[in-house]
């Protein structure tokens, strides 16, 4: 009897055991995508200038240089100043979970798209540190903002702003360029500045520099973000990526990483934005859209005869031909829905489908 309940007790125990002694087994499949199509202004499109896109349930939203996109349907509506936007150049969007609003950065303020209907924030309408609004980030009932005068802090619960400078906290100057959520932390990529690290829980601050204070190249590798010239962060699975123009930086809270495009399959060291899903990593470059699971790389570019997806492991590079390619190699942003994959370019928007 005593060895019955023994052996049931085991195996009660066991998953609980495994999982404490091993590391979580994560998917690390590394995505590839094709059959491309590109959306331009004979598309529906206001602008073939195309800053980001964000996906959201069966609708995608598009933010270009002459107003907000939705694409539905197969249909694409735009919407202008006369509708509410605070700007037509958008730059940043992000979906609350919580409500489903639209949060809008723009050239000329923040937009909060509820109802049908735009609330704009201002500097001198609310607690807004600056209206030109690089980034934006829905974090619960919190909505954070990279702005061109500091970082800002949104309580929708309260209806009030907290704003982040070089006053106070470790911020060379209040250029701040992006922002992204996780692990209960805020990462707040600051123009020359580095990374900044806001702790949520304790409210604390603590900044990530390249520790040789080299601005032309990386002195002693590994030793910390690549750059202080930071463009991008994104957080998943424990990990922080950091976009620079200068290369990117990976971060597992205890080691960092640096990766360029010399020495690994990085399409390019300038970096305009970056954006985490599971294990990999997507880059947006002047030279293509690249793809990283830390291991192996895949870049994608547009050629004169369609595009070509250029695989990298191991020091080795092979390229693949494709029928079609991204609308252009100068992209700046990127989201998922679904099996697609959505790329924002400096000239068109670019659908690709997995296929593997």
């Amino acid at each position: 009897m005593r060895k019955t309940l023994q052996i049931a007790l085991i195996c009660l125990l066991l998953p609980f055991m495994v999982r404490a002694g091993e590391p979580e087994k994560r998917n690390s499949t590394m995505p590839e995508y094709g059959k491309w199509e590109t959306f331009t202004t004979k598309d529906g499109l206001p602008s073939n200038k195309v800053y980001c896109v964000r996906a959201d349930g069966d609708q995608v939203w598009i933010g270009t240089s002459h107003g907000l996109v939705r694409y539905k349907n197969g249909e694409f509506k735009t919407y202008t100043q006369e509708d509410g936007l605070a700007h037509p150049g958008v730059l940043s969007i992000d979906v609350s979970e919580l409500t489903g609003d639209l949060w809008i950065g723009t050239l000329g303020g923040l937009n909060r798209f509820s109802g049908g209907k735009f609330e704009t924030f201002t500097q001198f309408n609310s607690g807004l540190a600056n209206d030109v609004i690089y980034s934006v980030v829905c974090d619960g009932k919190d909505v954070w903002a990279a702005t061109g005068g500091g970082a800002g802090h949104y309580d929708t619960y309260k209806e009030e702003w907290e704003i982040y400078t070089e006053r106070n906290a470790p911020m060379h100057e209040p250029w701040t360029y992006n922002v992204c959520a996780g692990g209960n932390k805020i990462f707040i990529a600051a123009w020359g500045g580095g990374v900044i690290e806001y702790q949520k829980e304790t409210g604390h601050f603590r900044d990530y520099v390249d520790p040789d204070g080299e601005m032309e190249i990386d002195l002693f590798p590994d030793d910390g973000v690549v750059h202080d010239i930071t463009t991008a962060v994104s957080y998943a699975n424990g990990i922080l990526w950091v976009g620079t123009y200068f290369g990117m930086s990976r971060y597992d809270g205890l080691h960092w990483k640096g990766y360029f495009d010399h020495d690994s399959g990085l399409a390019s060291n300038f970096i305009n934005f970056l954006k985490a899903k599971g294990d990999v990593v997507f880059l947006c470059t002047d030279e293509g859209l690249s793809s990283f699971n830390s291991k192996a790389w895949i870049t994608y570019k547009r050629t004169d005869q369609g595009g070509s997806n250029i695989f990298y492991k191991d020091g080795k590079s092979t390229t693949k031909p494709t029928a079609t390619g991204i609308a252009h190699n100068f992209t700046i942003g990127v989201d998922f829905q679904g099996d697609n994959i959505w790329v924002a370019t400096s000239y068109g928007l670019s659908r690709g489908t997995r296929i593997n």
